[in-house]
């Protein structure tokens, strides 16, 4: 809303004047019709409106712009009186400078400061209001520490008001315990449940290891015995050889050309024998060596 002429000292140029409001323009914005307002005045307008308010020519807030520098200029140099005039304040300010005065006014009206206070007065008496007012909190002169009121400074008792903290300081201290109690009691069975399935896990990896040592086991003693027996059958095919050698060479020393070829014969049939016998212990333990391996 614009300034009330009623302020204003002396005449008033119709061109400063809002054309919705009718009273001095207040941050003033122009339309292209050269029509000016107060800011608020035509913001609230074209809020139910499209055009402008004089002419009814089309009007929206793109079309707006500040107002002329020569006006702008006529405005500042307005000479208009407080708005606390009617209570003694004899200040006559320009436009530019009439409301950071009225902001700072002794003869103004304030709220009392104190919470819950509805007492208004001026501010030049504000400071005296203070002094005496019901809601006014000052720190016990008692020495106890604590924010009383005016009107509780007779029945104010320290023992009281401490006793009754350090009541309410025990029930919030029992209350966060049993608080970090039960998050610690939670927590401790998150990790008990934790590690009993740990537990389970490696049990079972436990009894797997014994399970392949003991498969291991088992397959070297078949090992074991599979080597002692083709050991043995070595030393006895050795022996058969030594036997069938020391043979040959009996037969070669004592009997004819003819015997000696049939024996001879006789011997290399003995000596195939004990090819094969070998040839199957040799088969026999790779076998059982394969089945160890698996």
């Amino acid at each position: 809303m614009g300034y009330d002429i009623e302020r204003f000292v002396g005449y008033v140029n119709e061109g400063l004047l809002c054309c919705i409001c009718q009273g001095v323009l207040k941050d003033p914005l122009q339309a292209p019709c050269e029509h000016a307002f107060c800011a608020s005045c035509i913001h609230g307008w074209l809020v139910y409106h499209s055009n402008c308010p004089e002419d009814r020519q089309t009007l929206n807030m793109s079309m707006l712009r500040p107002l002329y520098r020569y006006m702008r200029n006529d405005l500042n140099r307005l000479q208009l009186h407080c708005r606390n005039g009617e209570r003694g304040c004899e200040m006559v300010c320009s436009l530019e400078s009439v409301e950071q005065h009225e902001r700072e006014c002794e003869y103004g009206w304030i709220s009392c400061t104190n919470t819950g206070c509805p007492v208004q007065v001026e501010r030049r008496n504000l400071s005296g209001h203070l002094a005496a007012c019901e809601l006014r909190s000052q720190e016990c002169p008692k020495g106890c520490g604590y924010t009383v009121f005016n009107s509780e400074d007779m029945q104010h008792n320290c023992i009281a008001e401490l006793r009754s903290e350090l009541v309410m300081l025990r029930v919030e201290m029992v209350y966060r315990m049993e608080k970090a109690a039960r998050e610690m009691s939670s927590r401790l069975d998150s990790h008990r449940q934790h590690m009993v399935q740990k537990e389970s896990l490696l049990q079972n990896e436990v009894v797997e290891l014994k399970r392949q040592v003991f498969q291991m086991m088992s397959s070297v003693q078949s090992l074991i015995g599979a080597e002692r027996l083709l050991h043995q059958e070595l030393e006895q095919e050795k022996q058969e050889l030594m036997e069938l050698k020391k043979s040959l060479q009996d037969c070669r020393s004592t009997t004819a050309d003819g015997n000696e070829k049939l024996t001879s014969l006789h011997s290399l049939t003995r000596l195939e024998s004990v090819e094969k016998k070998t040839q199957g212990g040799d088969s026999h333990l790779k076998k059982v060596l394969h089945s160890s391996s698996t």
